[in-house]
């Protein structure tokens, strides 16, 4: 079944007539829509693209299997438009998606559509996503290698003195002057004492020599994203520093060994959280291991320690364990892998050898 096909099975499961669309992620995988600001409608007659004159002739020629419909002045307001496709195809039921309509939102159509019943749902087009096709897979793929082009080439670039903010700047450049569509999500670099902030804003700080330094970042590509954490170190690297390294690496390599299809996402999470606690530092991990990657950065399937979820041959993982020790500094390093039936393919290929540089 295409995903059309997926999605109105999955409304006939959930005893609904339709389904009210909000979520541009969503929206671009059922519709192959690449712009914003519209809606869509799917029911098991109607697949109706809501959009105004802005994007009307985009999605014309995007949204080939969706009858597309202009809304706003000087055609009907947004609950006409919906009341009028409900009354066509006989929607009496419409889900919608809770975690991406607001309260106004929510007031408006049920204000203005008191002949539906609007039914909140959750993770119905996300559970389609979950699982990719190897089109998905081949674009992350590539997203993947960018990033990896982009590291071998940032690396020539650090040195003692450059800022956190200009290797920023920089490898933004280079992920784009690889053929990315963009950054995968902002980019994170995090030196010396600030490498212990696991999501830390690139700053004005210097890079010294004897840094840690921790570089986050991924690529898009045709609307799909990679996401990569290497950690790096300027010039020398003391007995810690390599001991907490070689932590790390070996968490990641066992969660890593761990993974494949049927495998539960909470004891994979555990393949490296047990590994860092029986190291000593069980504290100094208070993330989750990793996060599906798609459409958006972070989706479901999630490893973490209270995920109930299992693995599915297709899922596209992360796989990130840290060590954090405040005022001194910490290691993440992280690859982005597809699900197989009997283990993983990694698509980051950059080597999680420690890097010393300069």
């Amino acid at each position: 079944m295409n995903r059309l096909e997926r999605l109105k099975a999955k409304l006939k499961e959930q005893n609904v007539d339709g389904i009210f669309l909000q979520n541009d992620s969503n929206i671009r995988y059922i519709s192959g829509f690449t712009g914003s600001d519209s809606f869509v409608i799917v029911s098991e007659g109607a697949n109706a693209f809501i959009t105004d004159s802005r994007y009307t002739e985009q999605a014309q020629e995007e949204c080939r299997d969706f009858e597309v419909i202009r809304w706003r002045t000087p055609a009907p307001g947004l609950e006409e438009t919906i009341q009028s496709i409900c009354s066509k195809h006989g929607i009496k039921r419409l889900a919608f998606e809770r975690e991406a309509i607001t309260y106004a939102m929510y007031v408006q159509l049920t204000n203005g559509l008191p002949e539906i019943e609007l039914v909140p749902t959750s993770e119905i087009v996300e559970g389609l996503r979950g699982v990719k096709d190897e089109e998905e897979i081949q674009c992350i793929s590539k997203a993947a290698e960018i990033a990896d082009q982009a590291f071998t080439e940032i690396l020539k670039y650090i040195k003692p003195g450059v800022t956190e903010r200009d290797i920023e700047r920089e490898l933004q450049y280079l992920i784009k002057k690889q053929g990315a569509d963009d950054i995968g999500f902002p980019i994170i670099v995090a030196s010396g004492k600030r490498s212990s902030l696991p999501h830390a804003i690139p700053a004005d700080k210097k890079i010294e020599k004897g840094d840690f330094v921790t570089l986050d970042f991924g690529a898009m590509y045709k609307g799909y994203r990679s996401d990569m954490t290497r950690t790096i170190v300027m010039s020398e690297a003391d007995e810690k520093q390599r001991e907490i390294y070689d932590i790390v690496k070996s968490a990641q390599a066992a969660a890593s060994a761990a993974i494949k299809a049927g495998m539960s996402c909470k004891e994979v999470d555990a393949c490296a959280r047990d590994y860092i606690a029986n190291a000593g530092y069980g504290e100094c991990f208070g993330h989750g291991l990793g996060h599906g990657v798609g459409l958006d950065i972070h989706e479901e399937p999630y490893f973490s320690t209270k995920s109930d979820k299992f693995l599915e041959a297709g899922n596209i993982m992360t796989v990130e364990p840290g060590v954090y020790l405040p005022s001194w500094g910490g290691v993440r390093i992280e690859d982005t892998v597809v699900v197989r039936e009997n283990g993983i393919e990694v698509l980051t290929k950059s080597s999680k050898e420690l890097i010393i540089i300069g």
